[in-house]
């Protein structure tokens, strides 16, 4: 893994976090996107070489919308940015982990990703991710 790409954050509005975020972190959104297949409408960060990804759900049958039901809003998940996904999720496999999908999905900011399970995480949810070329 190279490096920690974004740090995603599960919010009931977009809006109203990245009013928040924009003044903590004294800079603007970026990008926002929404990722259909998961039903989320992502906004992104920067301050320095770090990212922040802000997630609502779309959908009140969502992965994010079930996650803030549960534990309510706040830290989701922590993604790193790897060279060659595939590799790395057979690496994964291969080291115990249960992975969430078999094949990388197409992700926000051209990204392909994966999630790995947090059972085997101490209860972080974590996303690989890989450059779209």
């Amino acid at each position: 893994m190279n490096k920690v790409e974004h740090i995603g954050i599960a919010v009931n509005s977009i809006e109203q976090a990245q009013t928040i975020y924009q003044k903590l972190l004294n800079t603007n959104v970026y990008m926002t996107e929404e990722v259909a297949s998961e039903h989320v409408l992502t906004a992104f960060l920067q301050t320095g070489p770090n990212k922040i990804e802000l997630l609502q759900a779309t959908d009140p049958d969502s992965p994010i919308a079930k996650f803030i039901a549960k534990k309510g809003e706040g830290i989701h998940h922590i993604a790193f940015l790897v060279t060659d996904i595939i590799a790395e999720m057979e690496r994964l496999k291969n080291e115990g982990f249960i992975l969430l999908n078999d094949t990388p999905k197409r992700g926000a900011d051209n990204k392909l990703v994966c999630f790995v399970h947090p059972k085997g995480t101490n209860g972080v949810l974590v996303e690989l991710c890989q450059e779209v070329g």
